[in-house]
């Protein structure tokens, strides 16, 4: 893979075969829905005074918190996001959140 960007903090090298290696972290593996402890709350602070559901405490790979905030958000018919380890649902769906979360197999939900 010779694409300038993953070369950027590299100055400059003038070997031909040259592998950059960059300090990627590795995801973690993704726990089973049973052993999760996840916890949701709702949040107003810095979203110009709207109600946000946030769920955090989720471990594992990037594409499985992107797969459970698809579901959270198609069942609850609303939009959000998915990233840094926290799932973002629009509204004041706490209730209903915990209730799709323990039906999956979530079972440490509060």
């Amino acid at each position: 893979m010779n694409d300038w960007k993953h070369r950027l903090g590299i100055v400059y090298s003038t070997a031909q075969n040259h592998n950059y290696q960059t300090d990627t972290p590795e995801e973690p593996e993704t726990l089973p829905p049973g052993e999760q402890k996840l916890r949701v709350r709702i949040e107003r602070n810095g979203r110009g005074g709207k109600t946000t559901t946030l769920v955090s405490g989720f471990v594992g790979t990037a594409a499985a918190l992107s797969a459970l905030g698809k579901a959270l958000k198609s069942r609850c018919g609303v939009g959000g996001t998915a990233k840094d380890g926290e799932i973002l649902v629009q509204g004041d769906f706490r209730v209903r959140v915990v209730e799709l979360l323990k039906t999956m197999g979530y079972t440490q939900t509060k």
